[in-house]
């Protein structure tokens, strides 16, 4: 017991994504970081697994659609469960990859894919996506293989879950940006509110843009109010970041919230990411709505 809490016994780390993308690579390289590697437990055994004694090393679970017992809601719910279990330290790492480049690697390969084997590579791929698409929204490390070699995949894999690195090197930032009209991202631990500025989406020539435009974040940034507000909150993480370390959490997830999660929010996400990557801490970038809007009809309002 640490301060009346229990302390974190188990290091787990969810290995999921489609077919092709890279999840087997990814299982190699967290077995040659030294952990316990287990691909394709079936889930109804996985809470078992982290039940016994501690193994002395963190576990690294491979988990996909050729699990025996695989389903999105009963992964999510087992995400879920192990997420309030104060006992375990838990990371979902998901290894993606745009679809144009799997049906190219199904093609160079020959192989046939697990949801389609009497189909084409591509019917298999678009199933597989809508099923993982869920996970991939629950995901603290998002990868896209699309451009990456498989040494690229295992040298990302390491920047953040080496363990012969300083407690400094291992913390995972995360920055998120989000639309409060769809609630908080998951497992977020720190939220900060950019509502307040000066809004793109009422300028035509901004609108079907987003934050990662220069003309959206100059538009942002041309707020009386940013620079005040963006060196206050800088000061803020590079306080926090080293009592975090010390704290011996493995990773911290910072949200922006605006009205459309389109503009504001990434904007500056996108800007503080840049800050504190030049201060040397590991950062991770995601754009949830953003994301959203790469898979489904764009939202009629934004902000």
């Amino acid at each position: 017991m640490q301060d009346g809490l229990p302390v974190q016994e188990h290091h787990l780390v969810l290995v999921t994504g489609p077919s092709g993308a890279g999840r087997s690579t990814a299982i190699h390289a967290f077995e040659d970081l030294g952990y316990e590697v287990i691909d394709n437990l079936p889930l109804s055994l996985v809470p078992r697994l982290v039940e016994g004694a501690p193994l002395g090393r963190p576990i690294a679970l491979g988990l996909d659609v050729r699990n025996r017992d695989f389903n999105a809601s009963t992964l999510i719910e087992l995400i879920d469960r192990l997420t309030r279990d104060p006992r375990i330290a838990l990371d979902v790492v998901y290894v993606d990859c745009g679809t144009p480049e799997l049906i190219r690697r199904y093609s160079q390969t020959k192989r046939r894919h697990p949801l389609a084997p009497a189909e084409t590579p591509a019917e298999g791929i678009a199933r597989e996506i809508d099923l993982l698409a869920p996970i991939r929204a629950r995901a603290d490390h998002l990868i896209d293989t699309s451009e990456m070699t498989p040494y690229d995949l295992k040298a990302e894999l390491a920047r953040w879950f080496d363990q012969s690195r300083s407690p400094a090197q291992r913390l995972a930032v995360s920055l998120q940006s989000f639309s409060y009209k769809r609630g908080l991202p998951r497992g977020v631990d720190m939220v900060f509110d950019c509502r307040f500025l000066r809004n793109p989406y009422w300028d035509a020539a901004l609108r079907d843009l987003d934050g990662r435009d220069p003309a959206v974040v100059a538009h942002v940034r041309a707020d009386p109010r940013f620079a005040e507000f963006f060196a206050r909150l800088q000061d803020l993480l590079t306080f926090l970041l080293p009592a975090t370390v010390d704290e011996g959490k493995a990773h911290l997830t910072i949200g922006f919230g605006c009205t459309g999660g389109q503009h504001r929010s990434v904007a500056v996400a996108e800007m503080m990411a840049k800050a504190l990557a030049e201060a040397g801490w590991p950062v991770s970038k995601r754009h949830r709505e953003l994301e959203r809007r790469a898979a489904v009809t764009p939202p009629s309002q934004t902000g």
